[in-house]
């Protein structure tokens, strides 16, 4: 495996990894730790008990030393009212401190005494070995464990504790950091998907999702960047629709009413074939946008000759506008090769040349110019139709607006520079407007073509035969 395929820094491997180990840690210290513990609590005695037994063989030492035999007696008989188990007191030599001499069985179990430090087993009352705490040779106290003194009275209880319920703590803990960690942003892209699905296209994700830098927030920052998208689509395509029924209007009525006049044929033929033109211009042009805006897919590229193209354009454009070719301007030489499809940019550089025909004086000059910038090329068209208002600079690349107040479908529908907008940025570049003080100029930046490696195959292509736009009357 190579480093490049491990996780990012940010991962959400990382945060769910380091989320388990400290779990296990935390499991693994707690049955340590509270192991421990709970074994000195249900196998030894308490610091209570043996307190107790200690003091038991101090009152039995005191009394060996005060009447020996006599005194022992006295204070076994005394223990008989506080204890019920079996009390002795014997010497180093295991024989009995008192006048009663050892049985057989307590003997017996004389071979199997316990210290206090000892760990006790539930399988019955131990007998203990207490040695005297000022001298420890003169003799030790044997006692039968009292049964309030056997440790691990509360054993299931604390198993259920240790076992059961702290476990399930911390693993509800888990779940509950596992839910905040992944389920609680999944719910709010559910939420955002559910609007969706209720035409609530504004609603975006929680900016707590958003502002992760794990994969759950590269997921959520794609739904809103799709939300938006949707949204600005969804609303183009209403405001295409509503413009696009409002300008049919017009020459609707138009040929309502040239039906109804008592014009000759040969007009009302003129009239009809110039309205149904002007309308199937205005649906293509439609059409053309609103493709061009939802259309991801990527488009075949190839190197483009920027000089070549220009020629075949202006051709057409002086064929159709009747303007003098020298009044149509390159400046730009032939070493200007850029990236894109051919018909795509095409269509937006005579939409550009188009509108800069339709808005120049009769005698104007538009000049295409342009220089290299790293691995673009900045092309611009300019004319001289006195520009327009700097508040519109930008209004001019919206659909269906015409600055000039002209009638639809003859001074355009103010289309064509929305059309080359949406254009040249499905090819990677941008399009903007500037005043110049003579008129306007529209800025183009295009990828450059680095190998020219499809020169001489595109070249072949860029002839005055080939039909890369509409025939369109400016």
């Amino acid at each position: 495996m190579k480093w490049s395929d491990l996780p990012g820094r940010h991962s959400l491997f990382w945060k769910l990894a380091c989320l388990l180990v400290a779990f296990c840690l935390l499991m693994i210290w707690l049955s340590w730790s509270w192991g421990r513990y709970m074994e000195e609590r249900n196998q030894f005695l308490s610091d209570q008990a043996r307190r107790t037994l200690v003091g038991y063989a101090a009152e039995a030492e005191q009394a060996w030393r005060q009447g020996h035999s006599e005194g022992i007696d006295a204070w076994l008989q005394g223990m008989k009212q506080r204890e019920t188990g079996w009390v002795g007191v014997i010497g180093g030599d295991l024989q009995s401190l008192s006048s009663l001499p050892l049985t057989d069985k307590e003997i017996e179990h004389l071979t199997f005494l316990r210290g206090l430090d000892w760990p006790i087993h539930k399988k019955r009352l131990p007998w203990l070995r207490v040695p005297f705490p000022g001298d420890s040779y003169a003799g030790n106290l044997v006692i039968e464990l009292p049964e309030r003194f056997m440790p691990g009275q509360y054993r299931v209880f604390w198993r259920v504790i240790t076992n059961g319920i702290i476990p399930g703590l911390f693993t509800l803990l888990l779940c509950v950091g596992l839910y905040r960690l992944l389920v609680v942003p999944l719910n709010s892209l559910r939420e955002q998907a559910n609007a969706w699905r209720a035409d609530q296209l504004s609603v975006r994700v929680s900016s707590s999702t958003t502002n992760r830098s794990d994969e759950l927030g590269e997921l959520g920052r794609a739904f809103d960047h799709m939300a938006e998208r949707l949204q600005s689509t969804v609303a183009l395509q209403q405001q295409l629709l509503r413009d696009l029924s409002h300008e049919l209007r017009t020459p609707l009525s138009r040929l309502r009413v040239a039906s109804e006049s008592e014009q000759g044929l040969a007009q009302l033929r003129e009239r009809i074939g110039r309205e149904v033109d002007g309308m199937q211009r205005l649906v293509e042009d439609t059409l053309q946008l609103a493709w061009l805006d939802t259309e991801r897919g990527p488009l075949p590229d190839e190197a483009i000759q920027v000089q070549a193209l220009w020629e075949m354009l202006t051709e057409n454009a002086c064929y159709e506008s009747g303007w003098p070719a020298s009044q149509l301007q390159c400046a730009v030489d032939s070493s200007c090769w850029v990236r894109g499809n051919l018909n795509t940019l095409a269509q937006a550089l005579e939409n550009i040349l188009r509108n800069a025909i339709r808005h120049s004086p009769s005698g104007g000059i538009v000049r295409l110019g342009g220089q290299r910038d790293g691995d673009f090329w900045h092309l611009w068209l300019e004319e001289e139709g006195g520009g327009v208002a700097e508040a519109d600079l930008e209004r001019i690349f919206c659909p269906f607006i015409r600055l000039d107040g002209s009638r639809p479908g003859n001074g355009g529908f103010g289309l064509g520079l929305s059309i080359a907008r949406n254009a040249v940025k499905r090819q990677g570049g941008s399009l903007w407007a500037q005043n110049t003080g003579l008129g306007l100029r529209l800025n183009m930046r295009l990828v450059a073509e680095i190998d020219g490696v499809f020169k001489d195959a595109i070249a072949s292509r860029l002839t005055p035969t080939v039909d890369v736009c509409r025939p369109k009357i400016v």
